[in-house]
């Protein structure tokens, strides 16, 4: 089979590997990890509050002894 192309008009763009990620994407990237730190500090301080509750029973448990 024969091809005959007359003429091609089209252009390239040169483009950085690490530059193809789209605004769009940026945000949602963002949004993700905004979203894991504050799931980290809700954590965070959760882990803290429990810790006081505990300490605190372990004093009054080591008093009464």
């Amino acid at each position: 089979m024969d091809v005959e192309i007359g003429e091609v008009v089209t252009s390239v763009k040169a483009v950085d590997g690490s530059t193809v990620a789209s605004p769009e994407v940026i945000r949602q990237i963002v949004k993700a990890v905004l979203r894991a730190i504050d799931d980290r500090d809700a954590h965070q301080g959760r882990v803290e509050a429990e810790r006081r509750v505990t300490g605190g029973v372990a004093q009054e448990r080591d008093a009464e002894e």
